[in-house]
């Protein structure tokens, strides 16, 4: 009998020491993942500061060359165009445009080779080196969308024993990459449900908000809280302000949308001999749209290089020193930037081009703030572009800390998302993403 009920403790006990070390293993997973999205969201946030400084020391650079020689331009701009597309293709293969695509295409995939076709440290370092170039040598590019196939690049390789879980870090990564490029943590988590995703995993949501967050105090630890466009404190206050809205929202939607339509063209391939002639020069190509972006910037008195930061921030304030025409070439300047195969982001170029489309139709609505109407250019084009209205309007007001415009800037959204639609049937980078799903 004493045998009996030894034997029954000890197999009680034996079942209670199996179940601790099986919730033992499954705590310590879930903290070991936590602990990747948190510390690959520091990382992000690292890498993006580091990003920033180098694009901008490129771009000053750039502007001190130009101080000197003017027509610098017409040798540097397309040798350099030319040098960034011959080290993509030749080096990098895949890190060639705005690097969204690819994060978005490689989180629909399946297995862990094809995604780490497009998202890897190797890409990653890639994606740095030749976007600093080509703003070194005047590219009309961003580094936002290029920090977006970093971030998931950073995430993707801290994870990379984990393929149950690639998806919702490569999806982290890059929501915490839009966080840290524009000190904008809440834009970070709309653009990941919008366009990353265009949903949320119940499983990986909050992990995926942690490494934003993440992501936003490391930037703001390197950088300071700033806003990346200022406070603009405008708003609109009268039946022609508010009339603004939809007319910014049709203009800024119909441009953005054949911006769009022309990099889903080239991207999907020009029919006949010229198509063919395209796929075997890239980088005779390349170099002619780089002679092309020169032109446009000699045309423009300078002022469509590099991001277009400076030029957006100074329209806002009232302070910017362009021509009226500034929107129309920052436009072309970055469609040939675009499809000439050179790696960069039409994020912050596409805010400059719909900041300069709003200053020029601000002349229509006599008595309203300029700012205003800069802002619903902002956010109309931006939107035409990419076809994400929410990512859109919040972005831009969490960029400016102006929430009387939301609104007004809401509004416009959705009016040029309905426009540009008519115009290009998906949005820019899910159509771009289904070249690298192939």
């Amino acid at each position: 009998m004493i045998g009996y009920w030894k034997r029954k403790m000890l197999l009680s006990w034996d079942r209670w020491s199996r179940r601790r070390q099986r919730v033992a293993r499954v705590l310590a997973a879930r903290w070991r993942r936590r602990l990747i999205f948190l510390l690959g969201g520091v990382g992000v946030g690292a890498v993006a500061v580091g990003f920033t400084k180098l694009a901008d020391l490129a771009q000053l650079e750039f502007n001190r060359l130009l101080g000197h020689w003017p027509y610098a331009c017409l040798v540097v701009t397309p040798a350099g165009f030319a040098l960034c597309t011959y080290l993509a293709t030749r080096y990098f293969p895949n890190s060639q445009g705005s690097g969204i695509p690819q994060a978005i295409a490689a989180r629909q995939m399946a297995d862990h080779e094809s995604r780490r076709r497009l998202v890897s440290i190797r890409l990653a370092v890639g994606k740095v080196l030749l976007t600093v170039i080509g703003l070194l040598c005047g590219a009309s590019i961003g580094r936002e969308g290029p920090t977006v196939q970093v971030g998931a690049s950073l995430m993707f390789a801290a994870g990379h024993m984990s393929p149950r879980r690639q998806p919702g870090l490569i999806l982290a990564g890059a929501s915490a990459g839009v966080a840290a490029a524009f000190n904008t943590p809440l834009a970070g988590i709309v653009f990941g449900i919008e366009e990353m995703g265009r949903s949320f995993e119940a499983r990986t949501s909050g992990l995926a908000i942690a490494a934003v967050l993440a992501a936003g105090i490391t930037s703001i630890a390197f950088l300071g809280d700033y806003l990346y466009f200022g406070t603009t404190g405008v708003f609109i206050g009268s039946f022609a302000g508010w009339l603004a809205a939809p007319v910014c929202g049709i203009i800024g939607g119909s441009l953005g949308g054949l911006f769009s339509r022309c990099l889903v063209l080239f991207a999907h391939g020009l029919p006949g001999r010229l198509g063919g002639w395209l796929k075997a020069n890239p980088v005779l190509f390349a170099l002619i749209c780089g002679l092309g972006v020169a032109l446009c910037g000699l045309a423009s008195g300078g002022s469509i290089f590099g991001t277009g930061y400076a030029q957006a921030k100074g329209l806002l304030e009232g302070t910017g020193a362009v021509p009226g025409s500034f929107g129309l070439w920052k436009l072309a300047a970055t469609v040939l930037s675009a499809v000439s195969g050179i790696p960069g982001g039409i994020f912050s170029p596409s805010l400059a081009a719909g900041a300069g489309i709003g200053a020029s139709m601000a002349s229509l609505f006599p008595g309203v703030p300029v700012g205003a109407i800069v802002l619903l250019g902002m956010v109309s084009y931006f939107t035409g572009v990419v076809q994400a209205p929410i990512t859109a309007f919040v972005i831009v007001t969490e960029m400016t800390n102006d929430h009387a415009m939301l609104v007004p800037l809401m509004a416009a959204a959705f009016i040029a998302h309905g426009v540009s639609r008519l115009i290009c049937k998906e949005g820019v980078y899910h159509a771009l993403a289904a070249n690298y799903r192939r």
